[in-house]
């Protein structure tokens, strides 16, 4: 019971829901960068959500399988076949023995999160199976795969998929094809958002200025940006109060300015604590289309409430309980 892989592909990594409860020891949460994409993924294939599955960067996997699965995809806009047949994301699909699943290159987007009916079946370490690329433990002895790599997969569970074919429904398209062209990201102030603006003197039409670039013009995303964090380019987030900051908390979502006034997007794979003033935190429910941003790339952001960013989480939750419920109707 295994998938061997042919190609690696540019970045393929094994990743779950991510490794919780030890921030405070400076382990990173890890994970797939589009959790809520790899639990649909889990869910279209009868897994349970958490279950470990690929994480495909930039395309080039090729994957064959030596007994029958389940697959299911979600996120960029990929060209996925098996053998020569289309696969489209958020479509369960049933595999043969010697089937061939190839991933190309995104049109839109750049991460694909892939489920396998059993999960991919590796040690779990401090919780959870998530590779850990900068620390280099966890996932598939601890980094990115390889071409030859040979994949333990768990058993197999039952399935809503019909056998021999690709299954004619799916999860809602946000879900499953996150992935925009110049998105705009919601976000919620962050705790340093006033050193950033002030009612004093001239200094305030400055700070107005810095806000105001940060909230109607476009960043481009830099070629140095990585699991870690997105890096922006664009427009100067200059502060006027420079004053040091004892370093504290993040998480994914945070957006840093450090002294360059270059914002930086944390994501999955971010450290635990930092010293940049937080300008924002991108809201939960669009962490999915922030994994999506590749080199070039064109990003707003918009600013939102609290008690906004908390329904639209909230409603989420709701609509994936009951599409969580269709599925297990489906597999009865």
């Amino acid at each position: 019971m295994s998938a061997i892989v042919e190609r690696a592909g540019f970045l393929t990594s094994v990743q779950d829901v991510g490794r919780t409860g030890f921030r405070e020891a400076g382990v990173s949460t890890s994970g797939a960068l589009d959790s809520f994409a790899l639990r649909v993924a889990n869910l279209l294939v009868g897994n349970d959500e958490r279950a470990a599955a690929l994480e495909i960067t930039l395309g080039g996997l090729r994957l064959r399988f030596n007994d029958e699965r389940i697959v299911a995809w979600c996120g960029g806009e990929f060209d996925v076949q098996v053998n020569s047949r289309s696969l489209p994301p958020g479509h369960g699909a049933h595999l043969q023995v010697g089937d061939e699943l190839k991933f190309g290159l995104p049109k839109v987007g750049c991460r694909a999160w892939l489920a396998i009916s059993g999960g991919i079946d590796v040690p779990v370490v401090l919780g959870s199976r998530s590779t850990d690329l900068r620390a280099n433990f966890g996932g598939f002895e601890g980094g990115a795969l390889r071409d030859g790599d040979q994949l333990s997969l768990g058993p197999r569970p039952g399935s809503p998929t019909p056998a021999r074919g690709i299954s004619s429904w799916t999860a809602p398209h946000d879900w499953v094809s996150p992935a925009r062209l110049d998105p705009t990201l919601r976000f919620v102030r962050g705790c340093h958002w006033e050193r950033f603006n002030s009612s004093l003197g001239a200094g305030a039409l400055a700070k107005e200025a810095t806000l105001q670039r940060f909230t109607s013009e476009a960043f481009t995303v830099s070629p140095d940006s990585d699991r870690m964090g997105v890096r922006l380019d664009g427009p100067e987030l200059r502060r006027t109060d420079e004053s040091d900051l004892i370093s504290e908390a993040v998480a994914p979502g945070t957006i840093q300015v450090p002294p360059s006034g270059k914002p930086i997007l944390l994501l999955g794979d971010c450290q635990t604590i930092g010293g940049y003033p937080k300008i924002a935190h991108v809201i939960t429910v669009d962490l999915a289309v922030a994994a999506q941003l590749r080199a070039g790339d064109h990003v707003r952001f918009s600013e939102v409430s609290h008690t906004d960013a908390q329904r639209l989480l909230l409603e989420r939750e709701r609509e994936f309980d009951r599409f969580r419920v269709g599925i297990s109707l489906q597999s009865a």
